[in-house]
């Protein structure tokens, strides 16, 4: 299903998203130097079990830079592309991938491809994480910093509450389509 003007605004986006990816990269210099060794190759993202009410999101193809990060690839170079590396993220049971995320997990996940690599991106997925109230310390003082903690601590006590009435719903739903 495509929305209206996808053309436009889904560059932006998957952009903003290897910005972002890219920042937290560089919270973590051990991540960056890992990548830094697989300079050229490239990584396809694929959202696999991806719910029908909301359209799935397309892949995401990603270049490993010699600065350790990651650049977009444009439609043109993406055409005709075996990736070094397929990432698939499975979004079957989004209850479940919401949780851990806000736990501060991952998304059940396959990693396929070029073996020092995959482990490399493996560890990355394992051990990086956003740390939201250190960027707010940076941009803002440590006055802002400690309400983005608080706030943080909130919206994950809230993200668990709203997990586990998504859970109860899902299980109810299915439990009224078996006859």
């Amino acid at each position: 299903m495509d929305l209206p003007f996808q053309d436009l605004w889904l560059p932006a986006v998957r952009n903003r998203m290897v910005l972002f990816a890219n920042h937290v990269l560089t919270g973590c210099p051990p991540a960056v130097e890992r990548l830094r060794a697989h300079a050229g190759k490239t990584i396809r993202v694929d959202v696999s079990g991806w719910p029908g009410l909301i359209p799935v999101p397309p892949p995401l193809s990603l270049r490993v830079t010699p600065a350790g990060l990651f650049e977009g690839l444009t439609a043109a170079e993406e055409s005709g592309l075996v990736p070094d590396l397929q990432v698939r993220l499975d979004a079957g049971d989004p209850a479940k991938a919401a949780g851990n995320v806000f736990k501060g997990g991952l998304p059940p996940m396959s990693i396929d491809g070029d073996g020092a690599l995959a482990a490399d991106v493996s560890w990355i997925a394992q051990n990086v994480r956003w740390d939201p109230a250190a960027d707010a310390e940076r941009f803002f003082g440590p006055t802002v910093a400690e309400a983005v903690s608080r706030a943080n601590e909130q919206f994950t006590q809230v993200g668990e509450k709203v997990r586990s009435a998504v859970g109860q719903l899902f299980d109810q739903l299915q439990a009224r389509r078996k006859p």
